[in-house]
Parts: structure tokens; sequence; C-alpha cells
């Protein structure tokens, strides 16, 4: 459970420190490629508390999701569509439930530690 854990603190403070500022031209994809990292940890953190984290599905599965979202935000934007707003959506959807997941299980297992 540490690894996505320390590699989101790890980049938040890479980020911080250095300031790193992005092109209006790469907004898009900066913003997909964050959401599909976020998904990605969520999604590891969510197998963890379920028993089942393994670490080679994590890291191929956060950079195949990074590599595809870009991938067809490119393509959308040589369409002319607005395709990154769906994926926004679909990650923003799987986030929140992830997330609520994460919750629920968390309290469970505070609720049956108080109980015993």
């Amino acid at each position: 459970m540490w690894l996505p854990v320390l590699g989101l603190l790890l980049g938040i403070t890479v980020g911080l420190v250095f300031g790193l500022s992005v092109p209006a031209a790469y907004a898009r994809y900066v913003a997909i490629a964050i959401l599909a990292g976020l998904d990605s940890v969520m999604g590891a953190i969510r197998a963890e508390t379920e028993g089942r984290f393994n670490d080679k599905v994590f890291l191929s599965g956060f950079f195949f999701n990074a590599l595809l979202a870009g991938f067809l935000t490119y393509l959308a934007d040589r369409l002319g569509v607005e395709l990154y707003l769906a994926a926004i959506v679909a990650f923003g959807v799987r986030l929140f439930n992830n997330l609520a997941i994460i919750r629920r299980r968390l309290l469970v297992k505070s609720w049956r530690e108080e109980s015993v």
C-alpha cells in the first residue's frame, strides 16, 4: 500500500520544489495524465484494502492508462473532438467510486476494532 502513496507524495513534492509550469498547449494532456495516475493510485489503495494489491499490475496500469489517455486526447485534438472531457468524467467517476469503497472499508475495519 505504501508504494502508490509514496509515489504520489514524491510527485507532489517534486512538482512543488521545482515549480514546473506547463504550456497551455499541453494542459489537456497533463490534466488527463494526472487523472489517469490518480485513478491508478486510488485503484491500488483499493486493491490493498481488499488484500489483492500487485505492484506489477499497479505499475503497468499506471503507465498504460496515462499513455492511452494521452494518446486518446491527442487523437481527439487532431479530429477536433472534445474527447478529453469524456475521459475527465470517466476518471472522475472511477476516482470517486474507488474513494467511496476505500472509505467504507476503512470505516468497517475501524468499527470492528472498536467493538472488540
